[in-house]
């Protein structure tokens, strides 16, 4: 049964930014907007395509919360220029050159996007009606969102339109609730399929993750990496699970588990990898401050 037509699908079809930009406002029923706000065309698009579309929709983890692009919100940009193209062991830059907005050519001026100081999720540049978590969006939840939006039964502006669930929820694994007193990385050991991933010291963020992917990467002997957002009622996904961690580790009891605290937080190889992979730029602190 045929309930749309494509109007704008920039990997599927050659469709201009010109022939978006002449369409009247609102003209757009439904836009599905993938990815976050890095540079000032993705800016353009993004407020273009607000006002084309009736409804928008933050479609995956980089347009819902900033995703692993976010992960660079800990440099600014000149300190990402330097890196990439003075500091890196594979690069010879002998002249120094930079990326410049402008460059003239002998085919002409060439104009350059420019390149924000942080990575911003879509809701920081517009107005986002809904919002579709994951990386990607896990095909049942796509189908769900499709199937609201052809019934006209969408939930309340504002909403996420996955289950009011953890990720721990749907995993099948089984949870004695027990302490540990080391944290492991999953390359270092092959985990038991059947007992939970937390209980055997390797740090997986479903406590603290919106469910809708029925646990997915645990089925496969994965810990969840935090790509569905924050889980229903915590504001915050990295306080959540700092805040689960702490009591698997027992940190509050730890003159009786006879470890610190600051032992157990040196075994985290990765903690801003760790515990915000996806979801820095929508984060409480989104970014590194200088005085």
């Amino acid at each position: 049964m045929k309930i749309a037509e494509i109007l704008f699908w920039p990997v599927a079809m050659d469709v201009k930014y010109k022939e978006v930009e002449a369409m009247p406002d609102n003209y757009i029923d439904v836009c599905f907007f993938n990815g976050a706000i890095r540079n000032s065309e993705q800016k353009h698009l993004a407020e273009l395509l607000r006002n084309k579309s009736k409804t928008l929709i933050a479609f995956g983890a980089c347009a819902q919360l900033g995703g692993v692009p976010g992960l660079a919100n800990e440099s600014n940009a000149q300190e990402i220029f330097k890196t990439v193209y003075h500091n890196s062991p594979s690069t010879k830059n002998l002249t120094g050159s930079e990326p410049t907005q402008v460059v003239e050519l002998a085919e002409g001026e060439v104009e350059l996007p420019i390149f924000f100081d942080e990575v911003k999720p879509l809701d920081k540049i517009v107005a986002v009606d809904y919002y579709l978590p994951g990386c990607p969006p896990p095909p049942k939840i796509i189908f769900n969102a499709v199937e609201a939006i052809a019934s006209g039964t969408l939930p309340p502006k504002g909403s996420i339109l996955a289950p009011e669930t953890a990720v721990c929820d749907e995993c099948p694994r089984k949870k004695e609730e027990k302490r540990i007193t080391e944290i492991k990385r999953i390359i270092e050991f092959t985990p038991v399929p059947e007992k939970c991933l937390l209980e055997q010291g390797i740090i997986c963020m479903g406590p603290a993750t919106r469910g809708g992917c029925d646990a997915k990467c645990l089925q496969a002997n994965m810990p969840c990496t935090g790509c569905g957002g924050p889980r229903p009622n915590a504001e915050e996904q990295g306080a959540a699970m700092i805040s689960a961690l702490s009591t698997v580790l027992g940190i509050e009891d730890e003159k009786a588990d006879n470890y610190s605290a600051n032992e157990l937080a040196s075994q985290i190889k990765d903690p801003l990898g760790t515990f915000y992979k996806y979801a820095l730029p929508s984060a409480i602190i989104n970014k590194r401050y200088k005085k």
